[in-house]
């Protein structure tokens, strides 16, 4: 249960290596576990904004093209194909829990500061928020194109962060978290903790991706330098543990938590 009374405002990103099991499909456990911590936390009064991945997994799940040879191209149908499957079961789901979800679907030119496209959404924001609907962010891949596209999701969660004013960012991804090293690796042991500009954090990382995503933990950690940089408590952590994200609320130590820098 959720102990602390403060309300706060929340961005959650979600991978497509937390949403997808091994062979590639939807992990409907995940899911279900995701729908009902939100509930929750909407049920203590928090403001929540989604950022999900997996429609192009939720697209190869029903079809496999044939015809298409173009890798952009194809990843362009597949988003088409699967990102009404997502959104359908985001539905049902919440619907089951007396909850109403909304697809925001953006390219990174929307988020140009100053442009009316920015201000347009920054207002859809505003009145979603306000009626207690939970956005369900995802990138336009229909229309992103490689310039044009998100570095990933981790980029898209952070810059809906700032454009929200959101008190936490919690990236939920496959990982415990941070680690000295390669998880695996012993000796390699997770940071709990990373002070405002502890830059000494990014040895521990490399580049490597894993499963599915775009996006690696390198990604995931320049994502929540910044963010705390400008005053957003982020943390890193495993999607597919239970109640992963009511434990965070809860204070326990869980994942990493980014310490945000006063301004």
């Amino acid at each position: 249960m959720i102990r602390k009374k403060k309300k706060y405002r929340l961005v959650i990103k979600l991978g497509t290596n937390v949403l997808t099991t091994d062979s590639g499909e939807l992990d409907l456990l995940v899911f279900q576990n995701v729908v009902d911590q939100i509930s929750e936390l909407k049920a203590a009064g928090h403001d929540i904004i989604m950022v999900s991945s997996g429609a192009v997994g939720a697209g190869k799940s029903i079809y496999q093209l044939t015809s298409v040879k173009s890798t952009v191209i194809q990843r362009q149908v597949y988003s088409a194909i699967g990102q009404v499957k997502l959104m359908n079961l985001y539905s049902d789901l919440f619907t089951q829990k007396g909850l109403v979800c909304a697809q925001v679907l953006t390219t990174k030119g929307d988020f140009t500061s100053g442009l009316e496209n920015y201000k347009n959404m920054k207002n859809c924001f505003r009145g979603l928020i306000k009626d207690s609907i939970i956005p369900i962010v995802n990138e336009n891949d229909v229309v992103s194109l490689q310039e044009l596209m998100f570095t990933d999701n981790d980029e898209l969660a952070g810059l809906t962060a700032f454009m929200i004013g959101a008190d936490k960012l919690i990236i939920l991804s496959n990982m415990n978290g941070l680690y000295t090293g390669h998880p695996d690796d012993e000796g390699s042991e997770l940071i709990s903790e990373v002070s405002p500009n502890d830059t000494k954090v990014l040895k521990y990382i490399s580049s490597k991706k894993s499963g599915g995503g775009r996006g690696g933990m390198k990604s995931k950690l320049n994502v929540a330098l910044i963010a705390a940089d400008k005053g957003i408590e982020t943390h890193i952590a495993n999607g597919k543990v239970k109640d992963i994200v009511l434990d965070i609320l809860s204070g326990k130590k869980v994942g990493t938590k980014f310490l945000a820098k006063k301004n």
